[in-house]
């Protein structure tokens, strides 16, 4: 596919002009000053997560009779974690260390705010099944960063999705509020009320039946700071940023999505997308360009946990 600079330039401003309307989900890379010093992105050096033992089975793990074949449905799953940061603050991943291997990880955010409910009712779709669709065809190991709010919407969809082995589903938060202010326009919420809006994200995955859930986190608006970070801690998550945006959000040329995914992507990159058809309406058509390109120039598609634990 050949790049065209025009097309690049003009999905980037129309992605920046419309950031606001999509409360900012995906439309820079969020990092304050502050943050910087808990963004461990680039560094090879990453730890299982003190809270997960050895599988059963595994070498070295203890038998463990009692203990259940599979993560209870909607619990974090054993999947890789970073170490923590300086003073204990959450880690942040935002791409993995470039290496001769050539993985990338598309991420897509199933984005709905608690208030949202009438606008679903009255028709608004923030689900794009065709898009789950396309990329079990193609076979693509994706995560998919939900919100507690979707999961409810969508029962039915995020089972099917967190019960894929194709799939991974990661926390978007519960209801698409801001953990660091100002962060476009969303509200916001202390530290306590943060915290809170985590774990009621993970248990309407576990409410949906969802079970191929991981611990990661990713922050509405890729806003954060030390504050942020510190209230997310005690969940022992590894928050995920991401190092290309694809300039979805309210895009209506597929080809100058895909142009600029192509364009931003390296060995390692995490790419930012959209699961919300009324907001990111040309995704699955620019996935349909993407997934090939890649694989011809010899790229791996890889879960953000398979990136992490490398």
């Amino acid at each position: 596919m050949t790049i065209s600079v025009r097309k690049v330039a003009a999905v980037a401003a129309l992605s920046a002009a419309l950031g606001t309307a999509l409360a900012g989900c995906g439309g820079g890379n969020g990092t304050s000053e502050g943050g910087r010093e808990a963004r461990l992105g680039d560094s090879p050096g990453t730890a299982p997560s003190a809270s997960a033992p050895a599988s059963p089975g595994s070498p070295g793990a203890a038998p463990e009779p009692n203990a259940p074949v599979s993560p209870l449905p909607g619990a974090p799953g054993k999947a890789p974690t970073m170490a923590p940061g300086p003073n204990g603050l959450t880690p942040v991943f935002e791409r993995a260390k470039q290496t001769g291997d050539k993985t990338v990880a598309l991420t897509f955010d199933a984005d709905m705010t608690s208030d949202q409910g009438p606008r679903a009712a009255a028709g608004e779709q923030f689900d794009n099944p065709q898009l789950i669709a396309t990329l079990r065809a193609l076979k693509v190991p994706s995560t998919i960063f939900m919100t507690g709010r979707w999961a409810e919407e969508y029962p039915d969809q995020a089972k099917s999705i967190g019960t894929d082995p194709n799939f991974e589903i990661a926390n978007h938060s519960y209801s698409h509020h801001a953990f660091k202010s100002p962060c476009y326009g969303l509200p916001a919420l202390d530290g306590e009320a943060a915290r809170a809006d985590v774990d009621r994200a993970f248990a309407a995955f576990r409410k949906a039946g969802a079970v191929n859930t991981v611990p990661y986190f990713r922050f509405p608006g890729g806003c954060y700071d030390d504050q942020a970070l510190r209230a997310l801690s005690p969940a022992k998550v590894t928050a995920v940023q991401w190092d290309v945006v694809s300039g979805d959000a309210f895009a209506k040329d597929p080809d100058a999505v895909a142009e600029q995914v192509l364009a931003g992507v390296k060995p390692g990159s995490v790419v930012v997308m959209h699961c919300t058809r009324s907001a990111a309406p040309v995704t699955e058509e620019a996935i349909q360009k993407i997934v090939p390109e890649l694989r011809r120039r010899g790229y791996r598609f890889v879960k953000v946990s398979e990136l992490i634990g490398k």
